[in-house]
């Protein structure tokens, strides 16, 4: 005889997982909010301004942020340069 296998674990309802990912959202714009407060944007120039800040010693008042692709930022690993990648949620008043 097999043994019987009990479940009393529940799904999330809808209105909790709605609640987790309006949580989450808020989270992420809070981050992208303090970013943009503190830091330089560079655009699609972020590999060479933080090559330029790596290797020629320059020093910003501002740390960076920007966009660059997958391999840009294995390069930069590579490299021994520090990055991080960030989800950022665009604004919604377009």
């Amino acid at each position: 005889m097999a043994p019987r296998l009990v479940n009393n674990k529940k799904e999330p309802s809808n209105e909790q997982k709605l609640s987790e990912y309006e949580n989450v959202r808020k989270t992420i714009k809070n981050y992208q909010k303090f970013i943009k407060a503190n830091f330089k944007y560079v655009g699609e120039n972020f590999a060479y301004e933080a090559r330029s800040i790596h290797y020629e010693g320059k020093k910003k008042s501002k740390g960076i942020y920007g966009n660059a692709s997958k391999q840009d930022l294995i390069e930069l690993k590579q490299e021994g340069i520090d990055t991080q990648m960030i989800p950022w949620i665009e604004d919604e008043n377009n």
